[in-house]
């Protein structure tokens, strides 16, 4: 399975959707993910891949992992594996 697919996988269950019904353009807001479901996702992300995501739930605009988008996040975790 590719990272795209995963990573899409993890959100559409933190935002109970189907997959199918997760769009790239889609923020977090569109899904209805709040700060929980967020950093459920995020620990979700860092078991399925065995990588450490620079995320401050304190302060998410702080972070060098961009939360804008599904589509930005598939990229941030993308970059994440590869530099492993």
């Amino acid at each position: 399975m590719d990272v795209r697919t995963q990573v899409i996988e993890i959100i559409a269950e933190q935002a109970m959707m189907e997959v199918g019904d997760v769009k790239p353009e889609m923020s977090l807001e569109d899904l209805g993910i709040d700060s929980l479901a967020l950093v459920e996702s995020i620990f979700a992300i860092e078991e399925a891949f065995d990588i450490s995501v620079p995320f401050n739930a304190n302060d998410p605009n702080a972070s060098d992992f961009d939360i804008s988008s599904v589509e930005a996040i598939v990229a941030a975790v993308q970059g994440l594996v590869d530099k492993k």
